[in-house]
C-alpha cells in the first residue's frame, strides 16, 4: 500500500467522522466543543460532505483544503484582517475627510460626553416659549406659533460644525453670571422675519436669495428680534435667578462666534417659529460654564425643592410672629437668700432692695435681657422709661 492510499483512507475516515458528528449536533473536530450546531447545516453542506465521502482520496483531500479556505457563500473562514480593515472597524480610517467618527470610535466618543440632567431648565424653556409667542406676535403683528423641537447636550465644537449656513449668530452676555451664550437664527427664519416686517403678503412663502451677504436692513431687523428673545429669556429665568442677557454682536461666520472651547459641553434648545406658512428655526446655545452659577437651582425637580421654601408660608409665619404676645419682666433687684429664709416669708415681710429709686433697672423677655430703663409713675401706674437696648449691644460685641 502506498502513502497516497494511506492518506486517502485517513482523510475518508476523518470526513466520515466529521459528518457523523455534525449530524449528531457536534462540531466535527472531535474535541467535544459545540462550535457549530449540526442541526443548523444546510442541505448543500450535507451534500458536499456526502460527495467528499464518496469521492477518491485525491479529490477528497483537495476539496477538504478548499473548504478550509472558503465556505459555500463565498465568505472567508478564519481570515486575518489587515491593518486598513482594523482601522475602518475601529473608526480611525484616515481616508474620511468629513471628520465624522464611525465604528467603535463614535461609541467611545459619545460615551465620553456625560452630561447631568437639569430638570428646571426644561421649565425655563417652556416659560420662554409662552413669552416668545406673545412678544413675537406683538413684534410682527402676525399669528406666530413657537414650539420646542428638542433640548439636548452637545459639545460646543460639534454644535458649531452642525450649524447650517448661511445663518446669523447672535452673541450675548449673561452679566450676573459673567459668561456668554449663543443665539442662532437660520436662513429661513431670517427671510421670513424680513418679509413679514417689510409688508410681505400672507400666504406666500418667503423668498430666499442665496449667494450674497446679508444686507444692513436684514441684520438690523434680525438684531431687533434677537433683543426681544433675550428679554423673554431674562423673564424666563427670573423666578430662579435675576439675570440680564445683553446682546453684544451679530456674526455670520461660526468661527467668529466662538464663546467656549470646542470640547466644552453645552445645552442646545432648538425652537420652531411658524408664521402661517412661513417660519424657521432658532437655536439657543448655553454652555455649562454659563449655567454654573445657577446649577444647584437647575438641578431641582420643582421650584423651591432644595430649601423647602414656601413664600406664602413664610409671609404668614412672619405676620403671626409680629402679632405674638410676649411677657416683659422689669427686674428691680436680685438677691440670693437661703431656702430657710425664704420659708420664713409671711404676709407683711419686707424685702430691702439695694437699688436706689433713680437707678437703672433691667427688663427681661424670658431669660434674655432686652432693655434698661428708669422706674417711675404715670397716670397712677408704675411705669418704666426705656433708655438703652441691650440686644444691639450684644450683637455689636
Amino acid at each position: 500500500m502506498t502513502d497516497t492510499d494511506t492518506d486517502a483512507e485517513e482523510v475518508e475516515e476523518v470526513a466520515d467522522a466529521g459528518m457523523d458528528a455534525m449530524l449528531a449536533g457536534g462540531d466535527g473536530d472531535g474535541d467535544g466543543d459545540e462550535d457549530t450546531d449540526g442541526a443548523g447545516m444546510s442541505e448543500d453542506d450535507l451534500a458536499a460532505w456526502e460527495a467528499m465521502a464518496d469521492g477518491d482520496g485525491d479529490d477528497l483531500a483537495d476539496e477538504w483544503d478548499a473548504m478550509e479556505e472558503t465556505d459555500d457563500g463565498g465568505g472567508t473562514v478564519g481570515r486575518v484582517l489587515d491593518q486598513d480593515e482594523i482601522d475602518s472597524l475601529l473608526g480611525f480610517d484616515g481616508s474620511r475627510g468629513d471628520g465624522d467618527n464611525t465604528g467603535v470610535a463614535a461609541i467611545i466618543n459619545s460615551s465620553l460626553v456625560n452630561y447631568e440632567r437639569l430638570p428646571m431648565l426644561e421649565v425655563v424653556f417652556d416659560r420662554l416659549v409662552r413669552l416668545m409667542t406673545t412678544s413675537l406676535r406683538n413684534f410682527t403683528s402676525d399669528n406666530v406659533e413657537v414650539s420646542i423641537d428638542s433640548i439636548q447636550s452637545i459639545r460646543f465644537g460639534d454644535y458649531l460644525n452642525s450649524i447650517p449656513l448661511p445663518a446669523m449668530l447672535g452673541v450675548f452676555q449673561a452679566e450676573e453670571w459673567d459668561n456668554y451664550g449663543l443665539l442662532t437664527v437660520d436662513s429661513s427664519l431670517i427671510y421670513s422675519i424680513v418679509d413679514v416686517l417689510l409688508g410681505g403678503r400672507r400666504g406666500t412663502a418667503a423668498m430666499r436669495i442665496e449667494g450674497r451677504p446679508y444686507t444692513t436692513i436684514e441684520r438690523n431687523l434680525v438684531e431687533r428680534m434677537i433683543t426681544i428673545v433675550l428679554a423673554d429669556l431674562c423673564a424666563a429665568f427670573d423666578p430662579l435667578s435675576s439675570v440680564n442677557f445683553r446682546f453684544e454682536r451679530l456674526e455670520t461666520n461660526p468661527r467668529f462666534a466662538t464663546i467656549a472651547r470646542p470640547a466644552n459641553a453645552g445645552i442646545v434648545a432648538r425652537l420652531r417659529i411658524d408664521m402661517e406658512d412661513r417660519g424657521g428655526k432658532l437655536e439657543l446655545m448655553l454652555p455649562y460654564a454659563t449655567l454654573e452659577p445657577v446649577r444647584e437651582l437647575l438641578l431641582q425637580m420643582f421650584m423651591g425643592e432644595k430649601f423647602g421654601r414656601d413664600s406664602i408660608w413664610e409671609t404668614h409665619l412672619a405676620t403671626e410672629l409680629w402679632n405674638t404676645d410676649v411677657d416683659i419682666d422689669a427686674v428691680l433687684d436680685e438677691q440670693i437668700l437661703r431656702l430657710s429664709q425664704v420659708m420664713k416669708f409671711e404676709v407683711g415681710t419686707q424685702l430691702i432692695l439695694n437699688n436706689p429709686p433713680n437707678s437703672d433697672i433691667r427688663m427681661f423677655c424670658g431669660n434674655i435681657p432686652v432693655y434698661t430703663g428708669r422706674l417711675g409713675r404715670k397716670a397712677g401706674h408704675m411705669a418704666v422709661q426705656l433708655e438703652k437696648r441691650l440686644l444691639e449691644k450684644e450683637e455689636e460685641a
